[in-house]
């Protein structure tokens, strides 16, 4: 019997990772990403950049979730980041560089609370932002295209670090 929301047997956590995005403007990818922060159990979320403005592909895409993720919008990331770093987060860039390395190579540093950053639908994340992460990944692909949506790449780290953090 296929389960459904009322009956899965999965169990609820909220793990020390804030998302960070970098000017994410399409208002199913920001739906979608608070969709993906619950999923995950993400303590934070914050959109970066110009602020949006929800609307109802926005919400059809979020299902609800946005009652239940706690998410603000800022202007300023670079500020944002150095808070957290500041506060000992251990910040986390996905995107591929000439330096970045494969997200299974992911190491978990003692449950250490996480900041990860991912970047725009179209330019990725800035050098500014890159140069004040700790770590830089990517996820390996093998297709013709370097690139996938922000909230399937957003989708997979999750998966990763989570994993990581469950099994520490």
């Amino acid at each position: 019997m296929q389960l459904n929301h009322y009956n899965s047997k999965f169990n609820k956590n909220v793990f020390p990772i804030v998302i960070v995005t970098e000017s994410v403007m399409r208002p199913v990818n920001i739906g979608s990403l608070l969709r993906t922060a619950d999923a995950f159990g993400v303590e934070k979320i914050i959109f970066g950049g110009t602020p949006i403005e929800f609307n109802k592909k926005t919400w059809n895409a979020s299902r609800a979730t946005e009652k239940v993720v706690d998410f603000k919008q800022v202007e300023n990331t670079v500020c944002e980041i150095k808070n957290y770093k500041e506060a000992g987060y251990r910040v986390i860039a996905l995107e591929i560089t000439d330096e970045s390395v494969p997200l299974y190579k992911l190491k978990n540093n003692n449950n250490q609370h996480t900041v990860l950053v991912v970047g725009s639908e179209r330019h990725g994340i800035t050098k500014e932002l890159l140069d004040l992460s700790d770590e830089v990944y990517h996820i390996e692909m093998y297709g013709q295209n370097s690139s996938m949506n922000v909230v399937q790449a957003t989708s997979i780290a999750l998966y990763e670090i989570t994993n990581k953090l469950k099994h520490a």
